[in-house]
């Protein structure tokens, strides 16, 4: 598991940000991790492998990821990237209901952050989508955790929107695929690029420019040979 590096490690820091949401996407290396063979049971290159994402969102800037497994330790390393990224100022910062966060955002962001949670409750799924579709969110019930955060925006939309985006412009995240990753290195270096490329070079619909430009860190829309020769 790794923070952000390369140019948007050089770039994506001390970054004044008001409103940060954050998220994990599941992913595998190599097989999924109910197939690992008891002799693969200590070996973290294979299985499971999670992106934490950290998105603000006025911006759209992808402040911070980190792949690893969904875990404390990995929670961890990706809050203190996230630290690195932001200026210390106050702003507000919600999750999902993953434990971890607590005490990650308690220990590392406490004196800048107001945490909530958004808690969604699901239906039981019908039996033809418990295999490949997540059941129906029938409620989602913000939960203020760390300081004094505005219950209207503890949302989670954008960085669930981000992921819909990863897994259609991501080939190695695509569902039922045979282009999964087969190296940690690998996947952890097709990700960086991709943040790179959706922070510097896309014009996000929404706000006309790329993050990057939105969030005041550089004045125009890279090009690829130019994000090529900056890393």
């Amino acid at each position: 598991m790794k923070p952000l590096l390369g140019i948007l490690g050089r770039m994506v820091l001390n970054v004044p940000v008001a409103d940060v949401q954050c998220d994990e996407i599941w992913g595998f290396i190599q097989k999924k991790e109910a197939h690992r063979h008891p002799w693969e049971e200590n070996d973290e290159s294979i299985g499971d492998a999670y992106c934490f994402i950290a998105i603000e969102r006025k911006s759209k800037l992808v402040l911070n990821f980190a792949l690893g497994r969904r875990n404390q330790a990995t929670t961890d390393v990706f809050i203190e990237g996230l630290r690195a990224a932001t200026a210390p100022r106050r702003f507000q910062v919600t999750t999902d209901g993953f434990q971890p966060y607590i005490s990650a955002i308690d220990t590392t962001l406490s004196d800048r952050a107001d945490y909530g949670t958004l808690i969604k409750v699901y239906a039981a799924p019908r039996e033809s989508k418990q295999r490949y579709s997540p059941a129906d969110v029938v409620e989602a019930v913000p939960k203020p955790v760390l300081g004094n955060p505005d219950r209207e925006r503890i949302c989670t939309s954008h960085v669930e929107r981000h992921n819909l985006t990863m897994r259609m412009q991501i080939r190695r995240l695509t569902r039922l695929t045979n282009a999964f990753p087969k190296k940690w290195e690998n996947h952890w270096a097709a990700l960086a690029l991709h943040f790179a490329w959706y922070n510097l070079v896309r014009i996000h619909r929404t706000i006309r420019v790329t993050p990057a430009m939105e969030a005041g860190l550089t004045d125009h829309i890279w090009t690829i040979r130019e994000l090529l020769e900056a890393t």
